[in-house]
């Protein structure tokens, strides 16, 4: 395996993508890299922000840029958050703890993966932060509840509530590969660990014996009555769902195809985030993953309505190759891009970003009419 300690100083997010292939069992790089079945979604994730282009305004005063805003009532220092991914010890050894301590420096909230490899309360330890709690439902509804209860007594600021994996999606590196699912540790010791498959990927098999299919809008009611916390759902591409989920009373919405893992050939999340975004007619805050590698999708994204941007993939990236300070950069580098797009296009804060701003493949579809 490749040292850790690299000599070779990445200088954009994508570059940390090769060098942590370089790093990793091929196993786990496969693991996070990895989409659904064709990998369609995977790919066009990432393609839909390039099929984007800009409006710039110049002659603007731009010598003094803030990107700070507001999260549910909580300071960032730029819209760009860290999504949940699961098991972050199979990127370096300190885990979702070098994850948490990067995301505190940058002054930037982390959302914890239900699967996470280090417990909610290592967490909650190793550095003073905002962070959020994601949250999957089990058959065992009682374990679901215990990483509810133990989230808000180890002072997490929201539930974030994954709602497009009744199951599992087909990813087929994992099957090739046999993928090998560690303890999750939050459950260790409520939970038997020996869940394997003859078919493939163990994770799989391990997903099928514990996640709830059956959970419905109906049972959101049964979530917002056991805490006092502000529930997001993770997982809408729709304007159907968004209004759903305001009728169930929900504290904010992503936009999310869960990386691309889940159902292939759904749309790009960039694509759909403007339906969602009319849906909810601002009642919500509306954040959106997937795809975004440089500071022009942030710019992209905030212009088409974001209240902010959640990065997965590249976070992990940065943590194989550096740790901690890899994931330092990856947010870095984004927020040093975002604020030169923003200088470039003629905008001194993120208020400043509007609709205007950007063309779409429907404006130009509009504009031949």
């Amino acid at each position: 395996m490749t040292s850790r300690n690299m000599a070779v100083e990445p200088v954009n997010v994508n570059e940390f993508q090769e060098l942590a292939r370089q790093v990793l069992p091929k196993m786990y790089y496969d693991f996070y890299s990895g989409g659904a079945e064709d990998q369609y979604t995977l790919d066009e994730n990432i393609q839909a922000y390039h099929r984007i282009t800009f409006r710039p305004r110049v002659l603007i005063d731009v010598s003094r840029i803030s990107l700070s805003t507001t999260i549910l009532g909580h300071h960032v220092s730029a819209p760009i958050l860290i999504a949940p991914t699961a098991m972050h010890k199979l990127a370096h050894p300190e885990g979702e703890v070098a994850t948490a301590r990067a995301a505190a420096t940058c002054n930037t909230i982390m959302v914890l993966s239900f699967t996470s490899t280090s417990t909610i309360e290592e967490v909650a330890s190793s550095c003073d932060a905002v962070r959020f709690c994601q949250l999957y439902i089990y058959k065992r509804r009682d374990l679901s509840a215990l990483v509810v209860q133990r989230a808000e007594r180890n002072g997490f600021k929201a539930i974030v509530l994954t709602v497009d994996t009744p199951r599992l999606g087909r990813r087929e590196a994992d099957i090739r590969n046999k993928m090998v699912a560690p303890q999750v540790k939050n459950f260790e010791g409520l939970l038997p660990t020996d869940v394997v498959s003859d078919k493939g990927s163990d994770l799989q098999a391990y997903a099928e014996a514990t996640f709830d299919p059956s959970f419905s809008w109906k049972d959101i009611g049964w979530l917002r009555s056991i805490t006092n916390l502000p529930i997001l759902i993770k997982g809408i591409l729709t304007r159907e769902d968004a209004i759903k989920a305001m009728e169930v009373g929900v504290a904010g919405i992503i936009v999310s195809n869960h990386g691309a893992r889940q159902l292939d050939y759904s749309p790009a999340t960039i694509s759909v985030l403007e339906e969602v975004v009319h849906a909810v007619q601002g009642k919500v805050p509306v954040l959106v993953d997937g795809g975004i590698r440089r500071g022009t999708d942030v710019f992209k994204a905030l212009a088409l309505g974001a209240q902010a941007v959640l990065i997965g993939r590249p976070i992990i990236y940065g943590l194989a190759v550096k740790g901690e300070y890899g994931v330092r950069r990856v947010i870095e580098m984004l927020r040093d891009e975002l604020e030169l797009t923003m200088a470039l296009s003629g905008c001194a804060s993120v208020n400043d970003i509007t609709r205007s701003h950007v063309i779409t493949e429907r404006d130009r579809a509009r504009s031949m009419l």
